[in-house]
């Protein structure tokens, strides 16, 4: 997500504005939209979004970013691989901030570890992982689904990867340290973080590689043993991969489960139908569906190669384009209304994992353990239901769910 400007909240008119010439005078860019940080986004994004996507459907913000927020141009700008690069960081993403021929060549390499087979293998090890950890929560008693989320999170990927469990607190903490650096939006606090959790990749990386053949058989060894066009993999490529899988994947884990267990608290009549028992499949679209609702993964980002007209506003080439997958997931046009819950009507258009070439390479994964963190958590209670004590705190822009979502286990 891009760091936006911070600045005041724009009046109602500038908010709501659409439609705008978008180079007035020849060349001046056109005044914002929008402030994506401003009081109303904080206080309700969700609703924010939608408000946006209906009356200015491509908007422009303080920092000079467009955000698209209809499923249509969301589509669009996801699916057109020339006009709208990824390549939008000065760091090394692999393969997400790749284009081309380049992007297809990583991501091959990527794709392998998230085949059916090798997916299907991970399944005991993640659903033992699940297990354990609900059997160690007090039931009955409070919990914070967010909180459980984030641990079931740093266990399953170190299971998965080969990590050893002593990492589990040191990787709570960054993940926690990260999201109060994002916030802060001070560099020398990101950049401080990033260095921090490349230390941890470095230790475990330098590890196997001096091990030789004793190395562990896991999948980060056969990362670092890895290649791509013929020729071994670097260690600033594994670095980058590996923060890929990690870094993003714990505070995502944590939002999706926040999300979909309040919803199961708020929604007793589905909870039923699941304690019930319904195959995976069925299970996986109910998940899912609760995402599109309400989308934890907010936006990406995009580089317009040229110029471009995007729903009737002309960007310039340079301009940095957002997609954003929450809005596009509510667009009443395409799933009537958005909070109405029918996961097979709405599968074939929910854009929670991404679309295109850069779709999510990891969502097999990562359905899978949340869909055994689900089953384990209903397994373990007779009830999930909301705190009436404790309120839940919404995760602010550019992340998407609750920071907090307190429930109680019966």
């Amino acid at each position: 997500m891009t760091e936006h400007t911070p600045s005041d909240e724009l009046s109602a008119d500038d908010h709501l504005r659409g439609g705008a010439p978008v180079r007035d005078d020849g060349g001046t860019p056109p005044p914002p939209d929008w402030n994506p940080r401003g009081p109303r986004v904080r206080r309700d994004p969700v609703a924010a979004y939608d408000e946006l996507r209906s009356r200015c459907p491509v908007a422009h913000g303080p920092d000079g970013a467009w955000t698209v927020f209809s499923h249509h141009d969301v589509m669009a700008v996801a699916l057109d691989h020339t006009t709208y690069s990824n390549a939008v960081s000065r760091h090394l993403q692999v393969p997400n901030g790749m284009d081309g021929a380049e992007h297809s060549a990583y991501r091959a390499v990527v794709d392998r570890y998230f085949t059916p087979e090798r997916v299907r293998a991970a399944e005991p090890v993640i659903r033992r992982v699940a297990t354990e950890l609900v059997a160690a929560v007090d039931v009955p008693g409070p919990v914070d689904a967010v909180t459980v989320g984030a641990r079931f999170a740093v266990r399953a990927q170190s299971a998965w990867l080969g990590w050893p469990t002593s990492l589990e607190e040191e990787l709570l903490d960054w993940v926690e340290d990260n999201r109060s650096a994002t916030r802060s939006r001070d560099r020398a606090r990101t950049a401080a973080v990033a260095q921090r959790f490349t230390a941890i990749i470095r230790s475990l990386t330098d590890a196997r590689r001096d091990a030789g053949d004793d190395a562990p058989d896991d999948v980060t060894t056969e990362l670092v043993r890895d290649r791509v066009d013929g020729r071994p993999l670097t260690d600033e490529e594994i670095v980058s991969v590996l923060r890929n899988w990690t870094g993003g994947d714990l505070a995502s884990m944590a939002l999706c489960a926040g999300v979909v267990l309040t919803y199961l608290a708020d929604h007793p009549d589905l909870q039923a139908r699941l304690r019930a028992g319904v195959p995976d499949r069925e299970l996986d679209r109910v998940l899912d569906e609760i995402l599109r609702i309400d989308d934890p993964f907010v936006s990406n980002r995009r580089i317009a190669t040229e110029p471009v007209t995007l729903g009737g506003r002309h960007v310039a080439a340079g301009d940095q384009v957002i997609v954003n997958w929450t809005a596009a997931n509510r667009d009443p046009r395409v799933f009537g209304d958005p909070d109405a819950f029918d996961p097979e009507a709405n599968a074939p258009y929910n854009l929670v994992w991404g679309i295109g070439k850069h779709v999510c390479p990891g969502r097999p994964l990562a359905t899978l353990e949340l869909r055994a963190l689900t089953r384990a958590v209903l397994a373990a209670t007779t009830a999930v239901e909301p705190d009436p004590d404790r309120p839940r705190e919404r995760e602010r822009p550019p992340a998407g769910g609750f920071v907090s979502a307190p429930l109680l286990l019966r």
